[in-house]
């Protein structure tokens, strides 16, 4: 079964995501502290990422930069989803080592398709 974790600072998102996501099958695991993030990661060896951007310290982009240095997870997926929806996020997210990028508020169906692409590639 494919694992994916979901770092975000907001307890409600990752219960929701949660739920989304097992209800379409997946495993998933959640840290609500950035800063634990590699640790956590480093233990249940996720096949894919979720990152919000705002979070304390580090910051979805920061951490997004972390998991592409550690090699563990150069080539682990990482799919953003926050609520920044500019241009210039999108580009520092992508930059950082961002496999795809969703905005929030989103469908259902949107991010199961992104999973499911990021995973094929």
């Amino acid at each position: 079964m494919t694992k994916i974790m979901m770092v975000d600072d907001d307890k409600l998102v990752t219960e929701l995501l949660q739920k989304l996501l097992k209800a379409d099958g997946f495993d998933t695991v959640a840290v609500n502290d950035s800063s634990k993030a590699i640790e956590f990661a480093k233990s249940e060896m996720p096949d894919l990422f979720l990152l919000d951007l705002m979070m304390p310290q580090p910051d979805g982009f920061r951490l997004c930069r972390m998991l592409r240095e550690e090699p563990l997870f150069i080539s682990t997926p990482i799919i953003i989803v926050t609520a920044l929806d500019d241009s210039d996020s999108r580009a520092v997210a992508f930059g950082a080592g961002a496999t795809d990028y969703l905005t929030k508020p989103f469908h259902p169906g949107e991010l199961k398709d992104k999973i499911l692409e990021a995973l094929e590639s």
